[in-house]
């Protein structure tokens, strides 16, 4: 299998209120998990986000492959922009469940990951996300998320 199986243009552009407010993900002044494992945004459109995450020597197993648990990241980290990206305050969300089928090896090359949503409701929310060899064009992971959203919490200080 090769090529991701969802195509970008069937979903909406943003707009620009959102695509400015998400522009900046993963490049935070403080390093958080996405931005240390290196997850790039390359689009991002309603409901759908395509990621990247550059290949890493650091990011192989012993066994010369990209571990497992930098795709799982990209995976999970892949639909965040996609689901907050449709709301107009800041929200609270967290993955419930995440199931990765791994199809291939990753070895040596970038990894894209397509991520979206596939049904929203008004506190969970489903996704799915699959993984490109950005060299081989080659499926390596199809992974499927479950979220919880709810409104932001005030932290006490």
């Amino acid at each position: 299998m090769t090529s991701s199986k969802v195509d970008p243009q069937q979903f909406a552009e943003l707009a620009t209120s959102a695509r400015e407010r998400w522009s900046n993900f993963g490049n935070w002044e403080r390093i958080y998990f996405p931005s240390l494992v290196g997850v790039q945004i390359e689009e991002l459109r309603v409901d759908y986000c395509r990621m990247r995450l550059p290949f890493r020597a650091e990011l192989e197993q012993p066994m010369g492959v990209v571990h497992g648990g930098a795709i799982a990241t990209l995976i999970d980290v892949c639909v965040v922009p996609a689901i907050g990206a449709a709301y107009e305050s800041v929200v609270n969300y967290s993955t419930v469940d995440l199931h990765v089928q791994y199809h291939r090896a990753l070895i040596q090359e970038d990894a894209v990951c397509h991520g979206w949503v596939t049904k929203r409701g008004r506190s969970v929310i489903f996704c799915e996300a699959e993984v490109i060899g950005a060299s081989s064009d080659k499926v390596i992971a199809h992974g499927f998320m479950t979220y919880n959203v709810s409104p932001q919490r005030v932290r006490d200080s």
